[in-house]
């Protein structure tokens, strides 16, 4: 099952499922509930930490919740932070999420060397609830602003043409996996 967050980033393939971390657990978990997919594929767009470019399509199996006051010492967790659905230990991106859209381009950097390079509102509340029901799960994103003061700008001016992206990247992994 493909899913996406819904409200202006919606995708004919794709069933809309909520914006941020607590509209996607529910409507999410719901669903798990009644009819569980033997997959999830989450798509979406993200910002990114300086890592990916504008308009990159970027695809991972790890995400993390971790809030900027972690990283300026002033915060803590007792929760695990960070969960992947990926069996090898291969490189790959993980996609931090947060109900907030970071704009201070100099903080998000601090990211950037625990491997933590694009920020999407939903994807952690994705895996977490596809590890509590057991199914394999990841995610797609196209990259539409970076992590700065422009960042709902850029996000404005990308969006139609990440989703465009995203359509095609989604339509061309069907049809390899399909032939």
């Amino acid at each position: 099952m493909i899913v996406c967050a819904g409200n202006n980033e919606t995708f004919s393939f794709a069933t809309p499922m909520g914006v941020g971390l607590i509209e996607m657990s529910m409507n999410l978990t719901r669903l798990c509930l009644f009819d569980k997919p033997e997959f999830l594929l989450f798509v979406g767009s993200a910002g990114s930490y300086g890592t990916y470019r504008l308009l990159d399509v970027v695809e991972s199996k790890t995400a993390s919740n971790i809030e900027l006051a972690f990283l300026q010492k002033k915060a803590y967790s007792p929760l695990d932070n960070v969960i992947s659905t990926q069996t090898q230990q291969a490189k790959e991106a993980i996609v931090n999420s947060s109900n907030y859209i970071s704009t201070d381009f100099a903080l998000v950097q601090k990211f950037v060397p625990l491997g933590i390079e694009l920020e999407n509102m939903e994807f952690f509340a994705v895996l977490k609830v596809a590890q509590e029901f057991n199914i394999p799960a990841g995610g797609v994103f196209c990259v539409t602003n970076f992590c700065n003061e422009r960042a709902h700008e850029d996000f404005l001016k990308y969006h139609e043409q990440a989703k465009a992206k995203l359509q095609l990247h989604v339509n061309q992994r069907i049809k390899a996996l399909t032939s």
